[in-house]
């Protein structure tokens, strides 16, 4: 039985052209890139050649790219490194409540080191305030947190303008990018963006990889200590196949932006027509200001976690896949204004340019069946 696969913004299915890349370097130059002989030099090459494929894609300088295991681990160097690294500028974050649990954690983990987070509310539409986040800087706000795509909804936070609030201020901006690099233009220039996340699954990648963007000037505290790896900013031995797959995933999402963009734009406007069809299905999130792929619904009606368990030939979320093993509702949701019971009626649809037009067909179908039994 085919699976139609609709959890895209959990993780991607790799590239032909990443995996193919990618093999040489488990076998045949397995060599250690910190290693002097030929091998390593041979790995050392490849691993700054992805250096600047990932580099080009965000619109960074080649030595801001920091090669990690993936967004978690990025999102945990930046806030803790950062926060260590600048006692003395202050012990003000700034964030928003529809964060990634990744991000949230740490802030509630620096709460107890003593440090103060304004977690900003977001309204209907999944926005936050521009208003309130000027209301909310302090002389002692030392960090701004706010991704640029929401992992739930698809919603896109006003970035460039919390990135220029913040220059202002001379605050340092940390954004999660990790749903919208390979998807949307993401440029940390324009943005005034000082650290940023990504993970390669998200992009067509492999899993297990990822990567801190920081500015030049930005100083951090190393969360992993250890060979000097990273200009001794990530001790550990290079994962050198995962790091050049990570590359040449960037590269083609750099070349094909565009082109993916089109088809995506096709597909979802496809998929919001046919969801139209469903009586008393409401979208989530500002349509104007949202992400192509990801579209979470609200179906009166549908118990989403009987659904999902339920439809075994479809791939679905009802949440944040990441926490999607524990029954709670979902926090940008409740965020958002919604209720216990209306969280429980929504699933979380995300597309790629593989989508086809018969199996959105299907779901549909799938659904409304769901909802005819109930």
């Amino acid at each position: 039985m085919s699976i139609n696969y609709f959890d895209n913004a959990s993780t991607t299915k790799i590239d032909s052209r990443v995996l193919e890349v990618m093999l040489p370097y488990l076998n045949e130059f397995f060599g250690n890139a910190s290693s002097s002989h030929d091998f390593g030099k041979k790995a050392k090459i490849s691993i700054e050649k992805a250096r600047n494929q990932v580099a080009e894609l965000i619109n960074s300088n080649d030595d801001e790219i920091i090669f990690t295991s993936g967004s978690t681990e990025s999102i945990n160097f930046a806030l803790k490194g950062y926060i260590e690294s600048n006692y003395d500028k202050g012990n003000h974050i700034i964030t928003a409540k529809t964060e990634h649990k990744a991000v949230l954690s740490n802030c509630e983990y620096l709460e107890t080191k003593g440090f103060e987070v304004t977690y900003l509310n977001v309204d209907q539409r999944g926005l936050i305030s521009i208003d309130d986040l000027k209301n909310a800087i302090r002389t002692d706000t030392v960090l701004i947190c706010i991704m640029y795509v929401n992992n739930e909804t698809g919603v896109i936070q006003p970035i460039s303008e919390i990135g220029s609030i913040a220059k202002e201020n001379n605050i340092a901006f940390f954004c999660d990018g990790t749903q919208a690099v390979g998807k949307i233009i993401v440029d940390v220039e324009k943005d005034n963006i000082d650290m940023l996340c990504l993970s390669g699954h998200k992009l067509n990648g492999p899993k297990g990889v990822g990567v801190l963007y920081k500015r030049r000037g930005i100083e951090l505290i190393p969360l992993l200590h250890g060979g000097g790896q990273e200009n001794g900013l990530r001790g550990g031995t290079y994962n050198t196949p995962f790091i050049v797959g990570l590359g040449k995933a960037c590269e083609i999402a750099f070349n094909e932006l565009k082109v993916n963009a089109v088809i995506l734009e096709l597909t979802s406007k496809y998929l919001s027509l046919e969801l139209g069809k469903i009586k008393g299905l409401v979208i989530i999130g500002n349509g104007e200001r949202k992400i192509l792929n990801i579209i979470d619904v609200l179906i009166p009606g549908l118990n989403s976690d009987i659904f999902i368990s339920k439809a075994s030939n479809f791939a679905l979320s009802n949440g944040s896949a990441c926490t999607s093993q524990i029954i709670e509702s979902s926090h940008v949701l409740k965020s958002m204004g919604l209720t216990d019971a209306e969280c429980s009626n929504c699933i979380r649809i995300s597309i790629d340019k593989s989508t086809t037009e018969n199996q959105i067909k299907e779901l549909i179908e799938a659904i409304k069946t769901e909802i005819n039994i109930n």
